[in-house]
């Protein structure tokens, strides 16, 4: 082989491979158009196939560290960058994409809080009305604890914070998904979920309200219901999205409808996810700590709360970015740029 042919034939590629690639690096991917990119496609192909080469025929240390270095940076470019753009579209949809499609839908999510509403009112007025009422909602030993000994039952939390902290966001982790997964059922699980939640919460509620031991008690919930509870009604609202697409498919085809809304669905699972993370070590850590003023708790509550409604209520200034659509759109922008590698 005449090796300074075969580098004067190939030295071009690698120089326009070299001038793409310092375009990406100062500019990014998108800075690329379609042709563009399937060209730097076929060039990093063809310079790894050089690379291979020039190391079989041992063309000399310099130039196989050059084209080393170039395929290198080839696939930085390709592969982790593209990776980069994707943990970026997830800032950008933490950023604005979440608190979108939680205004988009609210309805559903106002739906989820109306049935909790009303499973406490039912909690609270029948547990008044009838004291027997609370047996059948809230467990004996809650009960004879409350009643009898005049405590709550935070305390056992103490000294075992770990364990506790990572059984409640399973817990609470489970509630979730069960109340987005009962859309599949019409939405009929949901709505169960959010009353039963409602009664339990009523007439727990009520049951320390009787006792006198309201001010701990709520001292003990602010903290972390404040993006525990909010984060069921999010999923209450995710389910009731399914439950439309299965009821009411409007204009779409049932399965059409199913992959609209469940793509809202999706979105609003990717802002729980995190909320009941967060409260979880709050509820583990925080809420039941005797060492931490009541008053202080509050404080934490309403302050989380009213953070939550101002990051859920900010207004879009701009035409959402397409990857605030929605995470599952990052993996679909991922396959089409890879669609376009192998093609070159």
């Amino acid at each position: 082989m005449n090796i300074q042919r075969w580098i004067a034939r190939r030295e071009p590629n690698w120089q326009r491979l070299d001038a793409l690639l310092s375009q990406v690096e100062k500019k990014g991917l998108k800075s690329l158009g379609a042709a563009e990119i399937r060209e730097l496609a076929s060039l990093y192909r063809s310079v790894a196939a050089d690379l291979a080469r020039a190391r079989t025929q041992q063309l000399g240390n310099i130039l196989v560290q050059n084209l080393h270095l170039l395929t290198n940076r080839g696939y930085s470019q390709i592969y982790q960058g593209s990776r980069r753009q994707e943990w970026e579209a997830v800032v950008q949809f933490y950023k604005w994409g979440l608190p979108g499609v939680v205004q988009q839908t609210f309805p559903y999510t106002a739906t989820a809080i109306a049935l909790f509403l009303v499973g406490a009112i039912i909690a609270w007025w029948y547990a008044w009305q009838d004291p027997s009422f609370l047996s059948i909602v809230v467990p004996e030993k809650l009960i004879k604890l409350v009643r009898d000994e005049h405590k709550l039952w935070m305390g056992s939390i103490v000294g075992i914070e770990p364990l506790a902290s990572t059984g409640i966001m399973i817990n609470n982790l489970s509630v979730s998904f069960g109340a987005v997964a009962g859309g599949i059922t019409a939405g009929v699980f949901t709505t169960y979920l959010m009353v039963f939640n409602g009664l339990s919460i009523g007439a727990i509620a009520t049951l320390v309200g009787q006792n006198h031991l309201a001010y701990p008690f709520w001292a003990f919930v602010f903290p972390h219901g404040s993006l525990e509870l909010p984060a069921i009604f999010f999923a209450g609202g995710a389910g009731f999205l399914l439950g439309r697409a299965i009821l009411f498919p409007g204009k779409y085809r049932r399965v059409d409808a199913l992959k609209f809304y469940g793509s809202q669905a999706v979105q609003l699972i990717f802002g729980i996810v995190p909320m009941l993370i967060i409260a979880g070590i709050i509820e583990g850590f925080l809420s039941p700590n005797p060492n931490v003023p009541e008053v202080f708790k509050y404080l934490v509550g309403m302050g989380l709360f009213i953070f939550l409604v101002a990051y859920c209520s900010r207004k879009l200034k701009t035409e959402p970015h397409p990857a605030l659509s929605g995470i599952p759109l990052l993996i679909k922008e991922r396959e089409r740029f890879l669609r376009r590698f192998k093609r070159g």
